[in-house]
């Protein structure tokens, strides 16, 4: 495969989103939901005044933490119903460690981290959204490496009892859909 410029593994560099909508960790919930609205997220991380990532805020955070309480989500910061610490991964890691990372600590997104920097963000809806690819691929593969499995296996004596003289043998062979040893195979072969 690395012939022809093709990785082995698809990695979360190939999927992630980018660049990252961040927000202030000072900044009201309120306009978080605005910048959510406008910009069509399911998430915005939370930076603080280095502008390092520190946390994020979902959807579902903003349901819990400040609509089911009735809170006032222009009174409420982003700092007070974050999540944190926010979850990073490299941009090398494979797709499917980055789903098992996911599904173990019950996380939708993870950060994309290089070098210190946030790059990215993969949501479990990225990875979904390749699976469709990777069956076929894994499909093809199978096929393929079926091929030359199914090929191996003809040429592959087989033991056990013939099927026209029911001795036992260490050399069947396929003859019309029934396994024969050699010597019917030189009989059927003599009929001809």
């Amino acid at each position: 495969m690395s012939e022809i410029g093709l990785r082995a593994k698809m990695l979360v560099k190939d999927v992630m989103s980018s660049p990252v909508v961040t927000a202030d960790e000072t900044e009201t919930t309120n306009n978080i939901a605005v910048t959510m609205s406008k910009e069509n997220l399911g998430a915005v991380i939370i930076t603080n005044k280095e502008r390092k990532p520190i946390g994020i805020i979902t959807e579902r955070d903003l349901v819990v933490r400040v609509i089911a309480k009735n809170n006032k989500p222009d009174q409420i910061k982003a700092k007070e119903i974050m999540t944190t610490p926010l979850i990073t991964i490299d941009p090398d890691t494979a797709i499917n460690d980055a789903a098992r990372k996911m599904s173990r600590l019950n996380i939708r997104r993870l950060g994309i981290v290089y070098k210190g920097n946030m790059i990215g963000i993969v949501s479990d809806k990225d990875l979904l959204g390749v699976m469709p690819e990777l069956i076929e691929i894994i499909q093809e593969h199978t096929r393929i490496e079926g091929s030359s499995i199914t090929e191996e296996l003809e040429e592959t004596p087989q033991s056990g009892y013939c099927d026209q003289c029911e001795a036992y043998s260490e050399n069947l062979k396929e003859h019309n859909g029934q396994n024969i040893c050699d010597e019917c195979h030189i009989e059927l072969e003599q009929e001809k």
